[in-house]
């Protein structure tokens, strides 16, 4: 097992950790206890968390093919539309207005039916599997034509970032039957439970940190395997790739639909922690920032996209309350220092440090040693 294998597995098991000591740290402990966790904290985490499964899910595809798309945000929210839908349903009479079927938005907007594709969502199960089916099969078909007519580069780029843009105006409007502008909020429960309880929210966090440590895992066994392998010549020189008899377009089409599918998971987690989905989250700046997190943990290396995200979302959430008006320059200058002076990310200048050592102890064991002392 290499350095990278291991890290990524490490990272997985750290993952769930940490999310298990905050909340025993937020349930076990009293609210006068100088290390007891704020339910605000737990909550954040969980934001992170699921911003880092949109990071791992991006990177699979980044790193790992050399697709750059600059809309996994939509199938992220589109994923958190699926399952605001679900939390709506689950509000029935103790809305505003009472409306045991129509959510309040409607009633505002003076509906006077459920729309046809609101069916469903007041079981569980069916929203999860809208959470994978229709950024699924926005992804097969977006990608079964662009990849299919060899689009690639800055021009993949920016088609994912139209498709992104599109969605949100399309969202924005009122008839679409999403909300508008306000988007879906004011949700009660999940499954029964109180999204205000303090358990529930610790459910929420253990719940985003199984699936990023799964995620993790996953896309590990699936670089590691002969597919994966595929994905990396894919990624090198497509075209020999394709002259070796590999039809190309389909292995990237499935690993589109794969990380647009774990995108969308993200997106669900994240609703019920938030308390709101809207179009803004359409937008494409949230793909652009997407991209710098996996730029600056580390592009394919799975674990460093997990930490691009926390890490920058951490100094976002500093600088937006501490300096608002210089967050964006500070996120504009981070991504120029990446690029100009750690382009393979913190994870790979690590991985470059460590293995310039090794070079060196091999070198001269014996100064190595002598410098270790």
């Amino acid at each position: 097992m290499n350095r990278a294998e291991f890290s990524v597995r490490t990272a997985a098991l750290t993952v769930f950790a940490a999310a298990l000591i905050l909340v025993a740290l937020n349930l076990a402990l009293p609210t006068h206890s100088a290390i007891h966790v704020p339910a605000y904290i737990v909550t954040l985490a969980g934001k992170y968390l699921c911003y880092a499964i949109l990071a791992v899910a991006l990177d699979l595809i980044w790193g790992f093919v050399g697709v750059l798309s600059l809309g996994h945000a939509a199938f992220f929210a589109l994923g958190g539309y699926a399952m605001g839908m679900y939390l709506m349903r689950e509000i029935g009479t103790r809305g505003v207005y009472g409306n045991p079927i129509l959510p309040d938005f409607m009633v505002f907007l003076n509906w006077t039916k459920l729309p046809w594709y609101w069916h469903g969502f007041d079981m569980f199960w069916f929203a999860c599997l809208m959470v994978l089916a229709v950024p699924g099969l926005l992804a097969l078909v977006f990608g079964y034509f662009a990849f299919r007519s060899r689009v690639s580069g800055v021009y993949l780029s920016i088609i994912t970032q139209a498709l992104t843009y599109a969605l949100m105006l399309a969202f924005f409007r009122n008839d679409m039957g999403f909300g508008g502008n306000n988007g879906l909020t004011d949700f009660k429960d999940i499954l029964g439970f109180s999204l205000h309880a303090e358990r529930t929210r610790a459910a929420l966090l253990l719940a985003s940190a199984a699936f990023l440590s799964a995620e993790l895992l996953l896309c590990r066994a699936l670089v590691r395997s002969r597919f994966g392998k595929i994905l990396i010549a894919i990624r090198d020189a497509e075209d020999r790739a394709r002259f070796l008899g590999y039809r190309t377009e389909t292995f990237k089409v499935a690993v589109f639909v794969l990380s647009a599918m774990m995108a969308a998971v993200g997106g669900a987690l994240y609703v019920p922690q938030v308390g709101i989905i809207n179009p803004s989250e359409f937008s494409p700046a949230n793909s652009i920032e997407a991209v710098i997190w996996v730029a600056v943990g580390g592009r394919g290396t799975l674990s460093g996209a997990a930490l691009g995200a926390v890490l920058v979302n951490f100094a976002k959430t500093y600088f937006t309350s501490a300096l608002p008006d210089f967050w964006l320059y500070a996120l504009g200058g981070l991504f120029i220092l990446v690029t100009l002076f750690l382009p393979n990310g913190i994870l790979g200048a690590l991985a470059f440090h460590r293995r310039g050592k090794s070079a060196e102890t091999a070198a001269n064991p014996v100064r190595a040693k002598g410098s270790l002392v």
